[in-house]
């Protein structure tokens, strides 16, 4: 099934229905038609100019590329080679946007060295194309089907392009990650070595253990020491730790893994982190407003700290209780809470970033 490229078309001018200005036929209404006549193919050149998106459906081997509403479609490899084609074919064709969807870390290569060709990229949602797709019918899916629906709904959507982080955002997020990975590791090894019995088996493992140790101990101090090397992450770790609870860890975290903390209002960033209910009514109906979607490793380790805040915050102490009053789910509390913190959160980092933004501007004057 083809998918044939959106093309915007002006509405019709509809001649007015009472002809005050002059009959029919008249050098007046000669003179309006022509006047409308242009400012209908005014509007229509305005209109119909459409932005060049060029959609690529990534795998782990390959590039799917489609420029529309051109229509040409062509393959690439997802080598470094064949990002330098794509480049090019980017360029050839006057590509103003890439898009493409996350696929869990093969597209990392291609959006950087797109951006460093100076060629915008956006990065979108699998769920959301995928939910396009189905919305608009197209059931069939390949790489070539793929890659134009991308472009068709980068298009819809009024995508924008999204800027790679900094090489200091992207360290911070791969020590932050592999310290999460040695904690999970550490975690599941200590539980094997309660089953075991056998002695060389119990010392090989803590063998590992002291390995796992010493690495997480140093992630520590460089992730501290990369923190402390920035005047705003300064402000902003000083900031969220005071709230008490919340510790180093978390406060990587939430900087590695959301970097718009106190950028974005409560209902933005509570979406983006998947714990703002949505709502789910229909006529009379008010269905329950679940939660879904969001950054899960955010989301994970809210939901950790959000009891410890509780145990040493009176108002998060009195939000529990008056849930848990009110018959509230164990689940639904659980998120609230999630919810409460981030918001907190958000708030300490927004008021950081101001006084920050204000001391620079004093410094500068």
């Amino acid at each position: 099934m083809q998918i044939e490229p959106l093309t915007r078309r002006a509405a019709p001018v509809i001649p007015p229905v009472n002809n005050r200005g002059g009959a029919f036929g008249t050098a007046a209404a000669v003179t309006h038609d022509r006047t409308v006549a242009r400012l209908s193919i005014a509007r229509t050149r305005q209109v119909t100019v459409t932005q060049i998106i060029c959609g690529v459906d990534v795998s782990s081997i390959s590039l799917e590329a489609f420029v529309a509403p051109v229509g040409l479609a062509r393959g690439f490899a997802n080598s470094t080679e064949g990002i330098a084609e794509l480049v090019a074919f980017c360029e050839q064709q006057g590509v103003q946007l890439v898009a493409m969807e996350a696929s869990g870390g093969y597209e990392k290569v291609a959006f950087a060295m797109l951006w460093a060709a100076g060629v915008p990229v956006t990065v979108l949602n699998p769920r959301g194309v995928r939910d396009f797709a189905k919305g608009m019918g197209l059931l069939e899916k390949s790489d070539r089907i793929d890659a134009r629906v991308i472009a068709w709904f980068a298009e819809v959507k009024k995508s924008v392009p999204s800027a790679p982080p900094s090489a200091e955002q992207q360290q911070l997020k791969a020590w932050v990650t592999r310290l999460r990975q040695l904690t999970e590791l550490q975690a599941a090894q200590r539980n094997q070595r309660l089953l075991v019995g056998e002695a060389t088996v119990q010392a090989l493992i803590s063998e590992l253990l002291k390995v796992v140790a010493a690495q997480m101990r140093r992630l520590e101090a460089q992730i501290a020491a990369l923190l402390a090397s920035d005047p705003l992450w300064q402000k902003l770790d000083q900031a969220m730790r005071s709230i008490k609870g919340v510790a180093d860890r978390t406060v990587a975290r939430v900087l590695a893994e959301m970097p718009e903390i106190g950028t974005l209002s409560n209902k933005a960033i509570s979406k983006l982190a998947g714990v703002a209910p949505l709502v789910h009514e229909s006529g009379k109906r008010e269905g329950k407003r679940p939660v879904r979607g969001g950054r899960r490793q955010v989301r994970a380790i809210l939901f950790v700290v959000a009891e410890v805040v509780r145990r040493h915050n009176p108002d998060f102490a009195a939000f529990h209780q008056r849930l848990s009053a009110a018959g509230k789910p164990k689940k639904v509390i659980r998120i609230a809470l999630a919810h409460k913190l981030l918001v907190r959160l958000n708030a300490k980092a927004r008021e950081a970033r101001k006084a920050f933004v204000a001391a620079s501007i004093c410094q500068s004057a």
